[in-house]
């Protein structure tokens, strides 16, 4: 399964706030370290903060942290919230529909990758991702 452009910033995003839980991150600030239009990592953000993945600070200082602890989120639920579409093909417009022998398997496949995910959290991913130095040396400003 390919996952959206849209998950993959929600990843990011996440994991760019995990990495430093106690820091407050401005949109601007990780948009540009990610390469991501503002826009998409607006709307990335508020997603996230109306999940309670991330709570966010409006104001001048304002920005965005993780809303719970990275230990008690894990990749599955991020994925589930930012999938549009989790089906691995569309059956609906099938000939077969109803009667294949692959609609099983798949649902099956969807149902192993999503637990795979569930078994993992921000915190595991987060524990081996290092932010590039220059990001960092920017925190500490």
């Amino acid at each position: 399964m390919r996952l959206t452009a849209h998950t993959d910033y929600a990843l990011r995003i996440l994991l760019h706030a995990a990495v430093d839980p106690a820091g407050l991150f401005s949109i601007a600030e990780v948009a540009q370290a990610h390469a991501i239009s503002r826009n998409h990592a607006m709307k990335v953000v508020n997603l996230l903060g109306n999940a309670g993945l991330l709570e966010t600070v409006r104001g001048r200082n304002g920005g965005f942290r993780l809303g719970r602890p990275a230990h008690a989120i894990t990749l599955g639920e991020v994925v589930r919230l930012t999938e549009p579409n989790m089906s691995p093909a569309d059956c609906g417009n099938c000939l077969l529909q109803g009667a294949c022998g692959l609609t099983a398997i798949l649902r099956q496949a969807m149902a192993a990758f999503l637990a795979e995910l569930d078994a993992h959290t921000l915190a595991d991913a987060a524990s081996a991702t290092r932010l590039p130095f220059g990001l960092m040396a920017d925190r500490a400003c």
